[in-house]
This record gives structure tokens, C-alpha cells and sequence, in this order.
């Protein structure tokens, strides 16, 4: 399987590429600066009361989505620009041929730098494995891409501040590094889809590498088409979550939320697990939820689980998986994650 980039026509001039970007920015600091105010004001033109539930919500709901919608164009565009510094021939060699642990390391950082839903990240996963990258160490890619990337890091910076942000961070990359590891040390490569085991065997990482120089014109571009193109495919998502997220914040009771997704009942860890697994969203639809649930007091370790659980355990996504994986490794790949998920859960609710 090859993945190609197609570079993009160069048009105008440079300078006008680099005004354009810096106007652009000046106006989204504006804007982001005003955010609050206007959602108010947009409440107080409805025949509601500001301080009742549907206050509340609709408070929530006009504050958020303008709010999610403009840090993820943001660090898309950002994020666009920074990987076409990187084709994905030049990725998979660099993974490949790693030691272990130190391809996990890296092939979770890369995770974190590609904002792919879990069903999005199995064509690379499946891309990793022809290229002959070790089978852990696609592990590590495919569980620390939806589950911990630069939208989600954004988002919860922006929603719930960076010690969240900073916590869902290092350990998302535990999970996805350790999980990784120890799936490549059981040495399933075996219990492969045939069809992708015969890839696995034949691949090789080193055959295509892209060494074309691009402007920062052209990188601009790539930017902007990783914007329309990404946040396309998850605005409806966003809206959905930040619904939840505003039906939450405005309707349901503190003490029933911290009843059930409370530090005090141990079982609510494992709770939120299961109830997150059918579920579907990416980080960006999912974060909206996570503050409205934090709000209520629900505790921050099972609300992470639940965050993880959702992202990275979705039911879809093994619907996908198992086009590629036999039965027992996709098991074996849900109990080690959930594992992970779990233990982050107790330990967050021990510490805060």
C-alpha cells in the first residue's frame, strides 16, 4: 500500500501568502476575544431566562461551537503545514528498523501530531504494517492517534486548562507506548489477516522517499486543504458533542452526575469505559462533553477514561479492524488498552 503526496500548484507571490496568514491571525485573536459577550448577547435576544437551564445550555452551546470551531481551524492549518514537512514515505522509514521502545516513542509522537479519528488512523495503521514496521510499534501509532493529538490538546487547553491538557497528554502517550510495547513483545504478527500478514512480510519502508523541496507558498496550501478537508469531515461531530455538552451543563444535576461518575463509587471507572466503548466521536466532538461533565463534578480520572474509552475504543473502529486483525488480536488489543484506560482512571481519581 503507498501513500503519496500530491504537491499542490504554487500561485501569487510569497509576500502576499505571508501578509495573508498574519492578517489572518490578527483577526482570529480578535475574534476569539469577543467570543464570550457575543454567546451572552445572543442569550439575551431569546425569550429566556439567562439563569434558567435553557439559559444555560444555549449560553454553552453559543460559546462553545464558535470557540472549538476556531481552535480547530487553527491547529489544523497549523498542523498542515508542519507535516508537509514530513511525507509519509520518509514516516514509515523512520519507524521502521527502530529498536523497541523506541519506535513505540516515536510512532506515538506521531500520533499526537496527526488529528485522526480512530476509523481514520487504520488506513496508515494498515500502510505502517506493509511498510514492514514492527506490529507493536503500529500499536502504538494506531491507539495514540485519535486517542492523543493536537485538536484534543487544544481543545482541552482551552476548555478545561493545561493541567488537564498536560495530564491527557502524558499519560494518553503512556497507554500508547507501553500498550504498543507489550503487544509487540507477545509476537503476534501470526494473528494478522492473511492478506496483511503477506504485506507485513514483504514490506519495505525505504523504497520511496519524497525529497522535494516545497515553498512555504505551497505549504500554506497544504495547510489550508488539510483545514477544509478536516474540518469538513468533523464539524457535524463537533456540533453533536457540544449539544451533549450544553444538554449537560444545563439540565443535568450536580449531585447525579457526581452519584455516578464519582471519585466515591469505585465502579465508575469501568462504568464509563463501557459506556464510552459504543459510542463514536473524535477528540474534537467528544471534549465539549468532558467540560460539561467536569462542571458537574463528575471526577477528572473517570472522565478521562470515559474520554479515552470513547476515542480509542470505539465500536466502529473494531468494525474496521477487523477487516485487518483475527478476533483474538483485536482481544488482546482491547483488553491491554483498556487495561491502560482503567488504571488512569483509579489513579487520577486517587490523586485529585
Amino acid at each position: 500500500m503507498s501513500i503519496s503526496v500530491e504537491k499542490p500548484a504554487s500561485s501569487g507571490p510569497h509576500w502576499f501568502w505571508h501578509a495573508a496568514v498574519v492578517a489572518a491571525l490578527i483577526v482570529w485573536w480578535s475574534v476569539y476575544r469577543v467570543l464570550q459577550p457575543f454567546a451572552e448577547f445572543l442569550v439575551s435576544l431569546l425569550p429566556v431566562e439567562r439563569s434558567s437551564h435553557t439559559g444555560e445550555a444555549l449560553a454553552f452551546f453559543f460559546y462553545d461551537v464558535p470557540k472549538v470551531l476556531m481552535l480547530l481551524a487553527l491547529i489544523v492549518f497549523a498542523m498542515g503545514v508542519v507535516r508537509s514537512f514530513f511525507s509519509p514515505e520518509k514516516t514509515r522509514a523512520l519507524l521502521a528498523g527502530r529498536a523497541e521502545g523506541v519506535g513505540n516513542g516515536l510512532a506515538a509522537g506521531l500520533g499526537v501530531l496527526t488529528p485522526f479519528c480512530s476509523c481514520s488512523a487504520v488506513p496508515l495503521f494498515i500502510g505502517f504494517v506493509s511498510a514492514g514496521v514492527p506490529l507493536g510499534v503500529t500499536f502504538s501509532f494506531l491507539i495514540a492517534a485519535p486517542m492523543v493529538n493536537e485538536v484534543a490538546l487544544v481543545l482541552l487547553f482551552g476548555l478545561v486548562g493545561w493541567p488537564v491538557a498536560l495530564t491527557y497528554l502524558g499519560f494518553g502517550l503512556a497507554i500508547a507506548i507501553v500498550a504498543g510495547y507489550v503487544i509487540g513483545r507477545l509476537h503476534l504478527e501470526g494473528w494478522l489477516q492473511g492478506w496483511v500478514r503477506e504485506l507485513h512480510i514483504g514490506g519495505n519502508a525505504a523504497d520511496a522517499l519524497d525529497d522535494d523541496r516545497m515553498t512555504m507558498t505551497e505549504r500554506y496550501r497544504l495547510g489550508l486543504a488539510a483545514l477544509k478537508d478536516i474540518v469538513g469531515r468533523v464539524w457535524l461531530w463537533i456540533l453533536l458533542g457540544i449539544a451533549m455538552g450544553a444538554l449537560i451543563h444545563g439540565y443535568v444535576p450536580e449531585r447525579l452526575m457526581t452519584d455516578i461518575m464519582g471519585a466515591d463509587a469505585w465502579w465508575s471507572v469501568p462504568a464509563a469505559v463501557l459506556v464510552g466503548i459504543p459510542m463514536y466521536t473524535n477528540a474534537a466532538g467528544v471534549v465539549p462533553i468532558v467540560e460539561a461533565l467536569l462542571g458537574k463534578g463528575a471526577a477528572l480520572g473517570t472522565v478521562l477514561a470515559f474520554m479515552m474509552s470513547v476515542i480509542a475504543l470505539s465500536l466502529p473502529e473494531m468494525i474496521i479492524l477487523r477487516q485487518v486483525l483475527t478476533l483474538r488480536l483485536i482481544a488482546v488489543f482491547i483488553g491491554v488498552v483498556a487495561t491502560g484506560i482503567l488504571l488512569v482512571g483509579f489513579l487520577f481519581n486517587i490523586l485529585f
